[in-house]
């Protein structure tokens, strides 16, 4: 088993790991004990070790189990809360949201299409289409913060639902991250995959605008169906640490094949 140990203040926490035997869970010494225990708790309600409608071991209990501060369980189950994935009854304790497997964008990764799928049901595949430098149009390069003109890497993939064809994706990215050979770049991986290979960069966060579109002739040759039917659009702007721009990405999304919902918690 390793156990969290914290020390330090409480603006600055060290964290400890201890080894002991006999324990399935998984600790990474370099991450906050936050994410940690977010990481950890997230996982049990993924795999159903806290099954859907059931009631979570309380406060005092997680904290001796993982070695933690009541703090900091109390820390990464408010974020659970407010993504819908637990409920907290006062004077009663706290319970897994039953419906929140249902929810297909979890945790509100709407940019994460392989999760997306996979939360549908479906087994996810990529197709690599394209990749391509050419500048920045001017919306782009004020997007991504840079120079007018600046080359951009464009990707092109197509991904799959089982054998289905459900989402066409294209991402921009500014060639000024790159690090590796612009040649060897593989678009077949996971996105995540791919700045962490490519780019040496993590994505941290991504805001989404949705919208409903035409689905169009282009989209509609790898997509099929009817080229006026309806669609969404899934708008994503992707960020690093320090709030740095990495990429631009505009998904087209076959609803028909695939369910589009948020899980949000009520007060």
């Amino acid at each position: 088993m390793k156990v969290l140990v914290e020390k330090g203040t409480k603006k600055k926490r060290q964290t400890i790991v201890i080894l002991q035997v006999g324990s399935l869970m998984n600790f990474v010494q370099g991450k906050t004990v936050a994410n940690q225990v977010d990481e950890i708790l997230l996982e049990r309600i993924r795999d159903e070790t806290y099954s859907p409608g059931s009631r979570m071991p309380s406060e005092s209990e997680l904290s001796d189990e993982l070695g933690v501060s009541r703090a900091t369980v109390r820390t990464a189950l408010a974020k659970l809360a407010a993504n819908g994935l637990i409920l907290r009854k006062q004077g009663d304790g706290t319970y897994v949201n039953a419906r929140a497997r249902d929810a297909s964008a979890f945790l509100g990764n709407l940019w994460d299409l392989v999760e997306l799928i996979e939360g549908n049901g479906f087994k996810p595949s990529i197709r690599f289409l394209s990749i391509e430098r050419r500048p920045a149009t001017e919306k782009e390069a004020f997007a991504l913060a840079l120079e007018p003109s600046e080359d951009l890497i464009a990707l092109r993939r197509l991904f799959y639902a089982d054998q289905q064809a459900v989402i066409l994706a294209d991402n921009v990215i500014p060639s000024s991250l790159l690090r590796e050979p612009f040649e060897s770049i593989d678009g077949s991986l996971h996105i995540r995959d791919i700045f962490q290979k490519y780019f040496h960069q993590k994505i941290a966060f991504a805001i989404t605008d949705i919208r409903s579109a035409v689905i169009g002739e282009e989209a509609c040759t790898y997509l099929g169906g009817e080229s006026d039917r309806a669609i969404l659009k899934l708008q994503v702007a992707l960020y690093g640490k320090n709030n740095l721009p990495l990429a631009l990405g505009t998904n087209i999304f076959d609803d028909s094949v695939l369910r589009l919902s948020l899980v949000q918690a009520w007060s």
